[in-house]
């Protein structure tokens, strides 16, 4: 490792090598680990019935819930613990443990020998494994590439990591619906020879450039954080669940319970960070502008745009495929093959910002990219719900163009901000930010969706059934249940209506006419098409203030430091030892003067 600011001549090429083999290997764990985390929803029909279990059935919905938020609960809840061990053991040894511990959870997902709910236990328990894999990655490939490249590089490196990691969970729709055809298993199977090739190019290649510092593991600081920040995100993803006589759970004691508790929790987290000697995460970076401001930015844009892949599947398989003459057992794949242009935006526009941001700052590129996220919602708010689908292309191209030229300069920023000591948490804090908000967005969206729903759904599909010849009670009786009952079944790429009357045996009992009516095409969509849209308008409108938001959080990073990878110093609070200030080992605080680039 070259120990000065820069390089010698002759070391250059072997340095630049090993840029490309970093960000290589890098970018294709990110890739993996967040296509993961997607390529389950479009494979989860597949998967559901080669488990033999219907997750529409009565208490079935947890473990759908689960197989679809289980992955990101825990990412979100390790990222900044996992990030914090590479600190003090060694980046890179933490993230090929990640690579070994992904890839084993992967084949025991592959190999499920149980069915109904203990097949599904199986699934969760193991996703969540996976998770803590995808964690260790997570946390430290942005921490690699920001000890491997030089200041002036950084923005490219972070941008095309950052933007493999949110192309992920795009590919991974189309991927889950192609691999389900042929079996539900190979959604898992496509982890493990690039988990197990990944793992031997990265132990065989990757090096530690950064500075470590070992010391205690701060057990109260991560007991705290992971228990507080993981009773929000629970009590989120269970408020959304019909609770009693309610459409959705946020008056469950259960529900408040978690989310005061886990406040609390946090609350106290952040007390004890104050106070022990060597925190799980200095607190004192939240000091940094810039590091502070990028960071409420990308939780504003997680926000904005984690649920949108949930809402815009829900659109396509569960009103406009069917309209366009697509049966609901085909929508699943042909929703991710229709949202491949979302995909294109980012994959175009996260290198470019990135190499732009080196130039010229992060600040401007990524509040612009802000702008062009709010824009595209807008846009969206202005379709009908049978939309033509070259307008819709557009749009969410435009929306995926907005997000990479966001997500690549906020990245750099955050990641140039911070310390050297401090970049493997800083990168988990990041990744924390950006989990939780898509978690949270998560639920949000699906509560706003649901209230817009609730408004006309019950009174609509009720008649419309009854005009069909189907009883009253029982007409009545489908109209009550809970609206997440249909959006879950447009994700899981079911006709409710036909799935709840065959089972009551009621569909066999009506004329031909009206079975061919209520089992077709036009039926349930036409009857949701108003109710959804109504909830549709709610959260594109959510959702372009979040983006503004980000925008305005953006701006107030501040310029662009004038020495690379060394912004600032904020006030903070005196060295432990204050007699010893010329000591060239960088201080654990907020101050940037001593860091230097390694290698």
């Amino acid at each position: 490792m070259v120990s000065g600011p820069t390089a010698k001549a002759n070391d250059q090429p072997a340095d630049d090598r090993y840029q490309w083999v970093a960000l290589a290997n890098t970018t294709a764990a990110m890739f993996m680990a967040t296509l993961d985390g997607s390529i389950v929803i479009i494979a989860l029909p597949a998967i559901f019935r080669g488990i033999h279990l219907d997750p529409l059935g009565a208490g079935n919905i947890s473990y759908l819930l689960w197989m679809i938020m289980g992955y990101r609960l825990v990412q979100a809840v390790l990222v900044v613990t996992v990030g914090r061990l590479g600190d003090m053991f060694g980046r890179v040894k933490i993230y090929n443990a990640g690579f070994v511990v992904f890839t084993f959870a992967s084949i025991l997902l592959s190999f499920d020998p149980f069915y109904g709910g203990r097949g599904a236990l199986w699934l969760i328990g193991w996703r969540m494994l996976q998770a803590v894999g995808g964690s260790m990655l997570m946390a430290n490939s942005a921490a690699i590439l920001t000890d491997a490249f030089p200041a002036e590089r950084r923005g490219f490196a972070l941008g095309t990591n950052q933007i493999a990691g949110l192309a992920g969970q795009f590919v991974g729709l189309v991927a889950g619906g192609l691999l389900a055809a042929l079996d539900w298993r190979a959604v898992f199977w496509v982890n493990v020879p690039v988990g197990v090739y990944g793992t031997w190019w990265a132990y065989r290649k990757l090096r530690d450039n950064g500075e470590r510092h070992p010391g205690r593991i701060d057990w109260w600081g991560n007991v705290t954080f992971a228990v507080g920040l993981g009773s929000v995100l629970i009590a989120a993803t269970y408020g959304i669940q019909p609770y009693g006589g309610h459409l959705m759970g946020w008056t469950n004691p259960w529900v408040v319970g978690g989310l005061a508790g886990g406040v609390a929790l946090l609350v106290v987290f952040g007390i004890i960070e104050t106070r022990v000697a060597e925190p799980m995460f200095q607190l004192s970076l939240f000091r940094i502008r810039a590091f502070t401001a990028g960071n409420l930015a990308g939780l504003a844009a997680a926000i904005a745009r984690g649920g949108l892949q949930f809402v815009l599947i829900i659109w396509l398989q569960g009103i406009w495929l069917p309209l366009h003459g697509y049966n609901f057992s085909d929508t699943p794949l042909w929703a991710g093959v229709f949202l491949l242009p979302l995909t294109a935006g980012f994959l175009i526009s996260g290198p470019v910002s990135g190499i732009l941001s080196d130039r010229f700052g992060s600040r401007g590129i990524a509040t612009a990219g802000s702008a062009v996220f709010c824009a595209s919602f807008i846009g969206l708010m202005l379709l009908p719900a049978n939309f033509s689908y070259w307008a819709f292309a557009l749009l969410i191209a435009a929306n995926g163009i907005g997000s990479g030229m966001f997500a690549a300069p906020n990245s750099s920023s955050i990641m140039g901000s911070v310390p050297a000591s401090q970049r493997g948490v800083a990168s988990g804090m990041r990744s924390t930010f950006q989990n939780s908000g898509t978690a949270v967005s998560i639920a949000v969206f699906f509560t706003l969706m649901i209230a817009g729903l609730a408004s006309s759904l019950q009174k609509s599909l009720t008649s419309g059934l009854q005009h069909q010849g189907v009883p009253a009670a029982v007409a009545h009786q489908i109209g009550s249940l809970p609206p997440v009952s249909s959006l879950f079944a447009a994700v899981l790429g079911v006709n409710p209506v036909q799935h709840l009357l065959a089972t009551g045996g009621v569909l066999a009992s009506l004329p031909a006419a009206s079975r061919q009516v209520l089992t077709g095409r036009e039926f349930f969509p036409s009857l949701i098409s108003v109710a959804f849209h109504h909830g549709l308008m709610v959260v594109f409108a959510a959702s372009a203030v979040l983006a503004a938001l980000a925008g305005l959080a953006s701006l107030l990073r501040g310029a662009r430091p004038t020495a690379a990878a060394a912004p600032p110093a904020a006030p903070a609070a005196p060295p432990a030892k204050p007699a010893e200030p010329s000591t060239p080992r960088p201080e654990p605080s907020t101050s940037g003067l001593k860091n230097r680039r390694a290698g």
